[in-house]
């Protein structure tokens, strides 16, 4: 385990200074699932929820979230992202849609908590728009699958394989 880097040595909160970082190339991705009924899955893969389109709507909230980020958690860094990407996968035997943002930037601190916040808000969208035909959803698994980058370079989660595109 490193140092937590958002604590003086007093332990109290600070912003880690970056100004004197290098810009990189960095990205990050996250997933995490909703798990529903097999009737709320199948009214989402057939485009039928009255709210509207559950997935186009849950990949717009996702994108907007990585941009919000700084603004929900009091120590990141607002940061000018280069990209933005939201896939969805259905999987019926688990009676679960499954979540995955990948976020990028050119930059001195990296996109961790764009792309779990990202995530994060899609699976809550998913949820709003879909609560009326099942309350008993539950968002589950959110996680860091990889990043690159920065100082501390790569990090895969094990176990985690690439989604097929």
């Amino acid at each position: 385990m490193g140092q937590l880097t958002h604590v003086d040595d007093k332990g109290q909160a600070l912003m880690v200074d970056v100004g004197g970082k290098a810009d990189t190339a960095r990205e990050a991705v996250a997933r995490g699932k909703i798990i529903m009924a097999a009737s709320t899955l199948e009214l989402i893969q057939q485009n039928n929820v009255p709210k509207g389109d559950v997935l186009a709507v849950a990949r717009v909230a996702g994108i907007m979230a990585t941009k919000k980020t700084a603004e929900l958690i009091p120590l990141c860094h607002p940061l000018m992202l280069t990209g933005s990407k939201i896939d969805f996968r259905f999987d019926p035997e688990a009676g679960c849609v499954e979540v995955e943002a990948s976020v990028r930037t050119t930059g001195k601190t990296g996109v961790e908590m764009e792309a779990l916040t990202a995530v994060s808000v899609a699976l809550l969208t998913i949820f709003d728009m879909c609560k009326a035909a099942d309350k008993e959803m539950q968002i589950t698994d959110i996680r860091l699958v990889r990043k690159s980058g920065g100082k501390s370079g790569e990090f895969k989660r094990e176990g985690e394989k690439l989604w097929e595109k």
